[in-house]
């Protein structure tokens, strides 16, 4: 999403190690190309660790590229706010083009050059679209709050931070006083039934010290 703020931290660095530990001998006993999400919580810091995660990656030799579920979402960030608040109920999956998503998983591990993906623009509150390069990637990351749900993933990461958790993170991350409004946090409860769910569905989980566990 062009807008967003990612700032990498010590502890995003050190989540993204023990990731690297655990994933890269699969990466390398694999044949074809990798796919990874990283799940969790508004705030949880999956875009950081992502960036984090590709650039430890990139380090030890293996090319990455790295998809934002935010460029997904069925309407840009005003419009969604708005739309959530004419109707609760619309916050969940269905806000994001999920189906979108893995179809551009699929693609890339069917080793497509090319592949043409929505693109927000914050500022404006509009969605377009833009050419991913795929070249010679090795590695896609897929990060966002329900990106475990997707289907054409070898890896699924979940960061173990709840949204009370993450209020620090997320404050300082905000791109608006409106995000901090009540309603913010009838949204946040939400989507913490729906997301903490999906920790059951990862092979990897990231503690709250931001070691790495396997998970059976």
């Amino acid at each position: 999403m062009r807008g967003d703020s990612i700032v990498v931290e010590e502890h995003h660095v050190k989540a993204a190690s023990g990731i690297v530990e655990l994933v890269l001998p699969l990466i390398e006993r694999h044949s074809g190309k990798y796919t990874i999400t990283i799940a969790g919580e508004s705030g949880s810091g999956k875009s950081e660790t992502a960036t984090a995660l590709a650039e430890a990656l990139e380090a030890a030799g293996k090319s990455c590229l790295i998809f934002q579920q935010d460029d997904y979402f069925v309407y840009p960030p005003k419009t969604n706010d708005r739309t959530r608040r004419g109707d609760i109920a619309w916050v969940g999956p269905q806000e994001v083009l999920l189906d979108l998503l893995d179809e551009h998983l699929k693609a890339f591990r069917q080793g497509a050059p090319l592949i043409e993906k929505p693109l927000v623009i914050y500022e404006e509150d509009s969605i377009t679209t833009e050419r991913l390069d795929i070249g010679a990637a090795e590695v896609a990351i897929a990060e966002g709050t329900y990106t475990t749900m997707l289907s054409n993933v070898d890896t699924r990461v979940f960061i173990d931070r709840d949204y009370e958790a993450t209020r620090a993170h997320r404050n300082k991350r905000r791109r608006n006083e409106a995000e901090l409004d009540p309603f913010i946090d009838k949204v946040l409860a939400i989507e913490h039934k729906i997301i903490s769910a999906h920790k059951l569905l990862a092979q990897l989980v990231v503690n709250k010290d931001y070691s790495v566990k396997p998970q059976d």
